[in-house]
């Protein structure tokens, strides 16, 4: 049983959980780990000078459990290998990590298969997340002072990366977006199928 890791990252309120869960429901073998599960709780984050907590950053994550829940994921399906009879060994086990910071985080740069990374504008995004409930909530100001700024360093950092990262425009509707990734993943899946076929 081969592994297939899909990376969905970009901005907050891009459509990343969303477009995860329906996949899931339409890819065979498919499971999802969402960054956001991997929080520090709200007393161990940072304070800027504002006074705003650091929640758009890699040191607000515990990103070592977060490795581990993949790690256990993928010894898991090493262990599916081994009991399953060779008719059934082209299965494709697909695993969809999804979450606003992960194309940054160096230990996951060799994992993926496919990575796909959601854009809104500022106007849409901040439109969005003011309609959402956080906890702790958003305080005056903090979509300006901390998230988009984030956002923004985030982004140029991903610029340098050597892998190709398909770009998605989240202003699309959940329909377009699902059909273009789904028909982009069952086409890397089948190039996937050929290549083990062909070794």
């Amino acid at each position: 049983m081969k592994t297939f890791v899909v990376g969905i990252s970009g901005v907050t309120n891009g459509g990343k959980t969303t477009l995860a869960k329906n996949l899931k429901k339409y890819l065979p073998n498919c499971s999802v780990i969402s960054q956001d599960d991997f929080f520090k709780p709200e007393s161990e984050i940072e304070t800027d000078k504002n006074g705003f907590l650091q929640y758009d950053v890699l040191e607000a994550l515990n990103m070592e459990e977060m490795m581990s829940a993949i790690n256990c994921w993928m010894e898991s399906q090493r262990h599916a290998l081994l009991s399953t009879n060779w008719e059934s060994a082209e299965e494709i086990s697909i695993l969809i990590i999804e979450g606003f910071l992960l194309f940054n985080y160096k230990p996951l740069d060799t994992i993926w298969n496919r990575s796909y990374f959601l854009t809104i504008p500022y106007e849409e995004c901040k439109r969005r997340r003011s309609t959402r409930v956080y906890e702790p909530p958003d305080p005056p100001g903090y979509f300006d002072g901390h998230v988009w700024p984030m956002f923004l360093k985030h982004r140029r950092e991903i610029e340098d990366i050597t892998w190709e990262i398909v770009y998605l425009d989240g202003t699309k509707s959940e329909e377009d977006l699902f059909s273009q990734v789904y028909e982009d993943l069952i086409h890397e899946l089948a190039k996937q199928k050929c290549m083990q076929v062909t070794a």
